[in-house]
Order: structure tokens, then C-alpha cells, then sequence
């Protein structure tokens, strides 16, 4: 029996007859924060894209709790319990931070317990609960991000993947924006498959990393391991 709750085995995805990830192979255990680095067009967005269901792969297997999900529409892969936070946060802008959360508790079996989910959301974001009424438009891009990360908990999704958290933030914001996420793994026992490009931030809130280049995993690892590789440290670490 294993603690994966992911497993994506030897996927291979294509744009057309560009092939953006080759025998890609990844899985995220229960409770975990799993980072995946690597250079942009990488395919890190693709491999999310795909387990999402928002693109088919080729060939290969994606299991979310031992039940096969490639294949799938985006929406059953949504009522399982996975959720995309998507690069660029894709907010309603026009609506108020109120109604964009509540927008996330739309399905019927999570609608009953919005307002436990919104108090969860409340304490780890407090600034959501100040702009309560504030249009989400008018909103700073960390507290847009904060907005985006929290409508994503209140579907209570059982994996929570983000692309580029902290992607145009300003350094204390990113910071801010980043150990909220490892609060939300730490509180809510939540499970999250993480992009992220500063690296540094990523792997010290990751349990385990995977290293993408070309499609393909290349290096993989516990945190502490891909720290003191010398390939990551020169490429992604700066040091």
C-alpha cells in the first residue's frame, strides 16, 4: 500500500508536434509539500495543466488516489478534490474578495461548510477579512495572490497545486505568500504540489523536490538532498 495520493507515471504530453513532457514520472504523498523546479518552458505549467485535466497526455498514467484520472474532464478532476491555483491568479476582478471566496465553495460538498472554510481562510489571510468588501481588482498583487491561494481552500481541496506563487511579488510579500502555504500544510494538514521559481523559498518549506529539464525529471530528491547538490546550487540556488 502506498502513502501517494498522486501518481503520475511515464506521462508524455504534446502541444501540436512539440512534445513538452517526456516518461515524466512524479508522486506526492499525503500531507506533503512537493516542489517541482526547473527553467521556464521547463513544462512545470504543462505537468500541472495535465493532472488538472486540462490537457490529455499522450501516453502514460495519472492515479489521484488510486483512481485513474487521465482522461478525465477538468471539472470530475475538480470534484475530486484537486484545485489548480494557475500562474497570473485569474481572479473576478469586478467582485468583491467576499464573493470571489465564495465562489470557491460552489460545490455541494463543500457549499454546507463555507462558513468553517471562510473562518480558515480569515485566520491564515487576515488581510482578506480587512478588504472583505474591497473589489478584488483593487487589491495588491500579494493580496490578489492571498485572494487566489484562499478561494482555492474553500473548495477543501485534498491537493492543492500552485504555479508561481510568488511570481511579481516584491521579496517580503513573496515571503509572506510562501509560508502561508506551509501554515496551510502545517494547520489544515493540506496537501500541496508546488511551482515555484525562487527556488530557495520553495525548497525550504518542501518536503521532497523533482528537478525538470526538457520535459523530463532529471533530479529528485528530499529538500535538504537537492540543497546540497551542487547542480541545483548552481543553477537555481545562486550559490
Amino acid at each position: 500500500m502506498t502513502d501517494a495520493i498522486l501518481e503520475v507515471n511515464a506521462i508524455n504530453v504534446y502541444y501540436g508536434a512539440i512534445q513538452a513532457l517526456r516518461d515524466l514520472t512524479i508522486k506526492v504523498n499525503e500531507g506533503e509539500i512537493v516542489t517541482v523546479l526547473g527553467a521556464n518552458g521547463a513544462g512545470k505549467t504543462t505537468l500541472l495543466r495535465t493532472i488538472a485535466g486540462l490537457l490529455r497526455p499522450h501516453s502514460g498514467q495519472i492515479r489521484f488516489f488510486d483512481q485513474r484520472i487521465d482522461g478525465k474532464k477538468a471539472h470530475k478532476i475538480s470534484q475530486m478534490g484537486i484545485c489548480l491555483v494557475p500562474e497570473g491568479r485569474k481572479l473576478f476582478t469586478s467582485m468583491t474578495v467576499i464573493e470571489n471566496l465564495e465562489m470557491g465553495a460552489y460545490a455541494p460538498r463543500v457549499r454546507k461548510n463555507r462558513k468553517e472554510l471562510l473562518k480558515q481562510v480569515f485566520e491564515l489571510f487576515p488581510i482578506l477579512e480587512e478588504r472583505k468588501k474591497q473589489k478584488a481588482g483593487t487589491l495588491s498583487g500579494g493580496e490578489q495572490q492571498m485572494l487566489a491561494i484562499g478561494r482555492a481552500l474553500m473548495s477543501q481541496p485534498k491537493l492543492l497545486m500552485l504555479d508561481e506563487p510568488s511570481l511579481g511579488l516584491a521579496p517580503k510579500i513573496a515571503r509572506k505568500v510562501i509560508d502561508t502555504v506551509k501554515e496551510a500544510n502545517e494547520q489544515l494538514g493540506l496537501t500541496i504540489l508546488l511551482v515555484e521559481q525562487n527556488a530557495k523559498m520553495a525548497l525550504e518549506i518542501a518536503n521532497r523536490g523533482y528537478i525538470i529539464e526538457r520535459g523530463s525529471v532529471v533530479l529528485e530528491g528530499k529538500n535538504e538532498e537537492l540543497k546540497d547538490n551542487k547542480q541545483v546550487k548552481e543553477a537555481y540556488l545562486g550559490i
